[in-house]
């Protein structure tokens, strides 16, 4: 669902920019505001989210979908932990839909779908796992590693129930914006894939966004 955010970026508490196959890591406050944005477009962001203070509590795909009732992620979309408990909620998106099925790129998987000589090719879990070991500040291990979110990225369900990795549908400013629910910490990796069209066989950067909690308003 098409709904577009009511912020400004210029009133952001911070931006970054992260580069094609880079990470970002960060602690999201509860209440505070996050915003994915496809510079480019075609540009997939795989993403996990982690309780801050309790990171063995993380996003489940399998819980998320159960409670939607779908398989896609867009504006209403409310993501939980794999302990039932909601974690946070998608609030704008210019995208129109993101998908929660596919998975992530690794050296195993580069190898079993396209050629023994792409086993080296960097893949986001290396991303993942080069964050966590960067920084262990966070209290996330090799373990906690799971589900995760492919924002921008194109995966149709066949009739035969298998997936399929498409052209994006995304395009250049397009962004995703979700509301913490919990102090989250979000690890983002800037997906560095060449062999399938996710990201247009081209990685291109993301910027990520934050707003701070506005406070609620007081009625008489």
């Amino acid at each position: 669902m098409i709904t577009e955010s009511a912020l400004s970026e210029n009133t952001a508490s911070w931006r970054k920019r992260v580069g094609a196959g880079d990470y970002l890591i960060e602690r999201i406050a509860a209440g505070h505001v996050m915003r994915i944005l496809d510079l480019e477009g075609n540009q997939a962001a795989d993403t996990l989210f982690f309780n801050a203070d309790h990171p063995a509590e993380r996003y489940s795909a399998t819980d998320t979908i159960r409670e939607q009732g779908g398989v896609y992620l867009t504006a209403g979309s409310i993501l939980r932990s794999n302990e039932n408990r909601p974690m946070l909620e998608i609030v704008a998106d210019t995208c129109g839909r993101h998908d929660t099925l596919g998975g992530a790129c690794a050296t195993e998987s580069n190898t079993v779908r396209y050629d023994l000589e792409k086993r080296c090719m960097h893949a986001c879990r290396d991303s993942w796992m080069l964050a966590i070991a960067e920084h262990p500040e966070f209290g996330i291990h090799k373990r906690d590693i799971s589900h995760n979110i492919n924002f921008f990225m194109n995966v149709p369900v066949t009739e035969a129930g298998k997936l399929s990795f498409e052209d994006g549908i995304s395009a250049p400013g397009k962004y995703v914006e979700f509301k913490a629910l919990m102090d989250t910490v979000v690890l983002i990796s800037n997906c560095p894939q060449l062999n399938n069209p996710c990201n247009g066989y081209n990685p291109t950067p993301i910027e990520v966004l934050v707003w701070q909690a506005v406070p609620e308003r007081k009625t008489a």
